[in-house]
């Protein structure tokens, strides 16, 4: 039973299965098949009873359909037979077309294959455009890169070959050519930077070259710094370096390479102080220099930063500082200095517009200034030099109202007694002082010009001129003077001369003063205000010709007594003064009548001062230690000679003396040289000298004739002597000169009583004369 059901169960599993063989492709048939093994264990056998019986039931239909349809196939084969002969006939027909068919198409078969050949050729080209058209974009643009280089447009072409890289080289870079195109941007890239480069080397030194014409116009301020420099390589190279994203490398080279241009733009020529050109040229690169910078600065981002120019302009400044004051101080032409003052406030006005601090160059300016003054002080003495020496020192004649006007146009002259007096007169002073009142006007405008421009207020331009002024008349016209006074070749008359123009000089300060205030506008009132030292200049100057006039007055009665030729020994006097003496006094007197020009003081002492050394000189003479012996006829001789002198100052050769003042320059000289005889007055006791007697010196004086010996030691120390002012070691220094001569003039008076008593007596005068000495000496 059971297995009865088994088989129930698999024959429609088996119908199946041969239904899906019948109507499924042949691929498939193995899984079905598979699936009979995989069943129950007789299932195979079984199916193939099934398919056993499946397959003589499709046998028994394809036999009843043969059957049903033979007798058709019968009569198809019979016709095919009857068709036979046809068929061959047509099989004939068509060969033979074809053959004709085929001989016919010959010409079409190559045709067509050239159809062909050109539907390949078609395509293939079509394909190449379709890639070159792929291509092409990128050749262009390449092609466009290298016209870029040969135009050098750097910048756009590193712009292309971003282009290149990003866009184009993608969509071919299958292709060679692409790939070698890409290996070669990198070298194109380096050549821009060195080509890049070159052009900003070449910049560089363009404007190192061109950076004086560059300043040059700055300082003018004619045109802007874009209008004479073409920034285009800074800008390209800047450009081009932060494309390639080296920025830093070019700063820094830019940056480096300006410093050292900076340096070599600060250093002067060697020969800079010369001319006004070389300092002008050094300004002007200078200024160049730093005007470019400035513009680098505000067109460009970060190629220089303020911190960057301010460091370059504190180092440039220091330099330009020291360089300055050690080639101004080379400077001698007052004209060059204040052209270098010029040059120096043009050069600060100019950097100061550019945002520069320049007061330490102002600062400058005032250390210059000291040196102008002193090249202009050097200038000035040569200017003076030259008026006293083309001077006549002679007053100013005039000989007509134009001629006295022009004088007082030049110099402040009043004087009312001049003006009333008629044509011709003379101005007291020579032509030297409205000639040097004109140069020191001249001074005070010189000097103003250095302090134009200097930003200064009126007070301190007061206080610069009147310093430099007193600066002029303190040193450098005095010291003219002063040289003037003491030349060789000025004589009396030049001395009186320059006295009276000092004093002419020293009245016209004030005017002086007046001028500089009518320039500034600056009160003399004002507390701070200098005043000018041109009194205290001319006193000393005058006080130095005064001096040198007591000198040369003095030199010229050397001169004279140098001729004396005096005979010591002769028995008696000519009866007249010696030649040597009126030809002395005769020249004083003229002398003195110039004198009358010079203040009454002044004359007065030059006066005095001459009878003084003369008396001086004539005692010299006669105490003089070479001259061993003196006869009474010389000493009378002498007498003559010293009373011509009395004579002389008693007549009055200078007004202004009071009473016998001027006598008393010859005093000492009349004390000892005067003769008078032993009645006259009477003599004193000599007891307390220990003296001879009255007797004795009368014999003495008999012999000499020379002094009142009696007298002179009777009175020796007392307030009232007569011949107070006679010194002792003087007197015995003459009695022994002329003792010495007696001895000689008596070479017998050794036999003659008389004679021996008379030189006895002069011996006894003699130690007398020692004792006093002697007792004076042990006394001091």
């Amino acid at each position: 039973m059971a297995e009865n059901s088994e088989g129930l169960g698999t024959v429609p599993e088996h119908e199946r299965i041969l239904q899906e063989i019948e109507s499924t492709d042949t691929a498939c048939v193995g899984p079905t098949l598979r699936s009979v093994y995989d069943d129950q264990p007789n299932a195979h056998k079984k199916f193939m009873e099934k398919l056993d019986a499946c397959i003589r039931n499709h046998d028994k239909e394809i036999e009843k359909m043969c059957n049903f349809h033979h007798q058709g196939f019968v009569d198809a084969i019979t016709e095919l037979l009857k068709v036979r002969t046809d068929a061959e006939k047509l099989k004939v027909q068509v060969t033979d077309t074809n053959r004709r068919f085929q001989d016919a198409g010959k010409e079409v078969i190559i045709q067509t294959e050239d159809i062909i050949r050109c539907r390949i050729q078609q395509r293939n080209i079509t394909t190449v455009v379709e890639k070159l058209q792929l291509c092409l974009p990128v050749l262009e643009m390449y092609s466009k890169l290298k016209e870029q280089m040969t135009a050098k447009r750097y910048y756009s072409a590193l712009k292309t070959m971003e282009q290149l890289e990003n866009v184009y080289f993608p969509r071919v870079s299958q292709y060679r050519f692409c790939q070698l195109m890409i290996e070669n941007l990198p070298k194109l890239r380096e050549d821009i930077k060195e080509i890049s480069m070159s052009d900003l080397k070449d910049f560089l030194e363009s404007i190192r070259k061109h950076s004086d014409k560059i300043g040059e116009t700055a300082m003018k301020q004619i045109l802007t710094v874009q209008d004479l420099v073409d920034f285009s390589p800074v800008y390209r190279c800047l450009h081009i370096y932060s494309v390639l994203g080296d920025e830093e490398t070019f700063e820094n080279y830019y940056r480096k390479q300006r410093k050292k241009q900076a340096r070599l733009v600060l250093q002067p020529q060697s020969n800079m102080h010369e001319t006004v050109d070389g300092y002008r040229r050094y300004f002007t690169q200078i200024v160049g220099f730093f005007v470019v910078e400035d513009h680098i600065l505000h067109v460009t981002q970060g190629l220089v930063t303020r911190a960057y120019t301010d460091e370059l302009w504190n180092m440039a400044l220091s330099k330009i500082i020291a360089v300055l004051r050690a080639h101004s101080s080379y400077c001698t032409d007052p004209d060059l200095v204040l052209e270098l003052k010029n040059l120096i406030v043009i050069f600060a006005d100019t950097l100061q517009g550019y945002g520069f601090p320049v007061n330490r160059l102002f600062d400058l300016l005032f250390e210059i200034r000291d040196q102008y003054n002193e090249t202009l002080l050097k200038k000035w003495a040569g200017v003076f030099r030259d008026i006293f020496e083309e001077d006549n020192y002679s007053p100013i004649p005039i000989v007509n109202e134009e001629e006295y006007k022009a004088v007082i146009s030049k110099f402040p002259f009043q004087d009312p007694d001049l003006e009333k007096q008629s044509f011709p007169k003379k101005f007291p002073m020579s032509q030297s002082v409205p000639h040097i009142y004109i140069q020191v006007k001249e001074f005070i405008y010189a000097s103003l010009k250095f302090s134009e421009s200097l930003h200064r207020s009126s007070t301190e331009i007061d206080d610069m001129l009147r310093k430099s002024t007193n600066l002029l008349l303190t040193r450098t016209l005095s010291s003219c003077l002063l040289n003037l006074i003491r030349k060789p070749h000025i004589g009396l008359t030049e001395l009186v001369q320059i006295i009276i123009n000092t004093t002419h000089l020293e009245q016209a300060c004030k005017y002086l003063e007046d001028f500089i205030t009518n320039i500034t506008n600056i009160s003399q009132e004002t507390v701070h205000t200098t005043r000018l030292y041109g009194l205290s200049t001319f006193k000393d100057a005058r006080h130095a010709a005064e001096g040198e006039i007591y000198t040369k007055l003095n030199q010229k009665i050397d001169e004279f007594v140098q001729l004396a030729d005096y005979d010591w020994t002769m028995s008696e006097p000519d009866g007249r003064a010696s030649g040597y003496l009126m030809d002395l006094i005769n020249f004083l007197r003229s002398i003195f009548q110039v004198f009358t020009h010079l203040p009454g003081k002044v004359a007065q002492t030059a006066c005095m001062s001459a009878c003084q050394h003369l008396s001086t000189s004539l005692m010299q003479m006669l105490l003089d230690s070479e001259l061993k012996q003196i006869s009474m006829g010389a000493v009378q001789q002498f007498n003559l000679d010293v009373i011509q002198c009395e004579l002389f100052a008693s007549s009055e050769p200078v007004p202004g003396f009071q009473g016998d003042t001027l006598q008393l320059a010859f005093i000492d000289l009349r004390q000892v040289s005067r003769i008078r005889p032993w009645a006259e007055g009477g003599a004193k006791p000599l007891s307390h000298l220990g003296c001879p007697d009255q007797t004795t010196f009368k014999k003495l004086l008999d012999l000499f004739m020379v002094w009142d010996w009696s007298t002179y030691l009777a009175d020796y120390g007392q307030p009232a002597s007569k011949y107070l002012r006679v010194n002792p070691n003087t007197a015995l220094t003459l009695l022994e000169k002329m003792k010495d001569t007696s001895k000689k003039n008596n070479i017998f008076a050794q036999f003659r009583k008389n004679d021996r008593d008379k030189q006895k007596l002069i011996e006894t005068v003699v130690k007398q004369l020692r004792s006093l000495v002697n007792g004076m000496s042990q006394h001091t």
